[in-house]
C-alpha cells in the first residue's frame, strides 16, 4: 500500500530523528603490525625458572627495538658489551665488524656512568631493595619494601641482572630486565639499563664472568655505527626527553 504524501512526511521525519540518535559504529582498532617469524619466535612467551614470561606485544617491537645483527666497527674484542645510553642501544660485539644490537631503556643512573667495567656475576630473577635515599625521599612508596622484594615479574630488576664492577668495587650500575615493555627505546626517570626479558635472558647466556663492558659518553654516542674516519651520527635522544 502506498502512503499519501501527507503521511509520508511524518514517517520520514521520524526515521531521520532515529538515525540522528543512533551512535556511530565503534572505530575498528588498527591491526598490530605483522612480525617476521624469527622476531615473533624470539619475543614470544616462555617459561623461565618456573615463571611464565609473557610475549612482547608487537606494538613495542619496532625496527629500533628488536634484537638484530648489525655492522659495528670497533677495536673492542668479540664478547665485549658496549652500552650507548644516548642512542638507547646495547651491543654485544661479534667477529668481523659485527654486533648483536638490542634496544634498551635508560634511566638517570644509566646516564650517570661512563667508561669501562666488567661483569663478575649475574643473577636470575634477582631480589631487589630500594636504596636508603629512595626510602627517605618516598617513604610511602618504598618504605614497605625496606626488607627487599623477591624476584619476579613485578621486581624492577626483572628476569636477569648483570652487575658491573670496577676492580673489586661495585659500580651499582646494572643491566637488567623489565616488565615495563613500553619503556624500551626511551629515556626514563629511574633505573640503569633495562631490556626486554627475552633479550636480557639471551644476553646473560652469552656473557661470561669477567666480560668487559664499555659505556659510552654522550660525546662518543654512535661510535662503532659508522666506519672509522666518518663523522659520528647526531645523538638521537637527550636527557630532557625522559619519561
Amino acid at each position: 500500500m502506498t502512503l499519501p504524501p501527507a503521511r509520508l512526511a511524518p514517517v520520514a521525519a521520524l526515521l531521520l530523528t532515529l538515525a540522528a540518535c543512533t551512535p556511530p559504529p565503534a572505530p575498528v582498532p588498527p591491526p598490530e603490525p605483522a612480525l617476521a617469524p624469527e622476531v615473533a619466535a624470539h619475543y614470544g612467551p616462555l617459561q623461565d625458572g618456573g615463571i611464565e614470561v609473557p610475549a612482547v606485544p608487537a606494538q613495542y617491537l619496532g625496527e629500533r627495538n628488536i634484537r638484530r645483527e648489525v655492522d659495528y666497527w670497533t677495536d673492542e674484542p668479540p664478547g665485549t658489551v658496549v652500552v650507548d645510553p644516548w642512542q638507547r642501544f646495547l651491543y654485544y660485539v661479534q667477529p668481523g665488524n659485527r654486533a648483536i644490537r638490542y634496544g634498551v631503556a635508560v634511566g638517570d643512573e644509566g646516564r650517570a656512568f661512563a667508561g669501562t667495567a666488567h661483569i663478575p656475576y649475574s643473577r636470575d630473577w634477582p631480589s631487589w631493595r630500594p636504596t636508603d635515599n629512595m626510602i627517605r625521599e618516598f617513604p610511602d612508596q618504598y618504605g614497605p619494601l625496606r626488607d627487599g622484594m623477591e624476584g619476579g615479574l613485578n621486581n624492577p630488576l626483572g628476569a636477569r641482572a648483570l652487575y658491573l664492577h670496577r676492580g673489586n668495587r661495585d659500580t651499582f650500575y646494572r643491566i637488567h630486565g623489565t616488565s615495563d615493555m613500553g619503556s624500551i627505546g626511551n629515556a626514563t626517570s629511574a633505573g640503569c639499563i633495562r631490556m626486554f626479558h627475552q633479550d636480557v635472558i639471551e644476553l646473560e647466556s652469552l656473557v661470561r664472568s669477567g666480560t668487559r663492558v664499555v659505556v659510552l659518553t654522550e660525546a662518543e654516542s654512535g661510535k662503532g655505527t659508522v666506519p672509522p674516519g666518518l663523522p659520528l651520527p647526531p645523538t638521537a635522544f637527550h636527557e630532557g626527553d625522559a619519561t
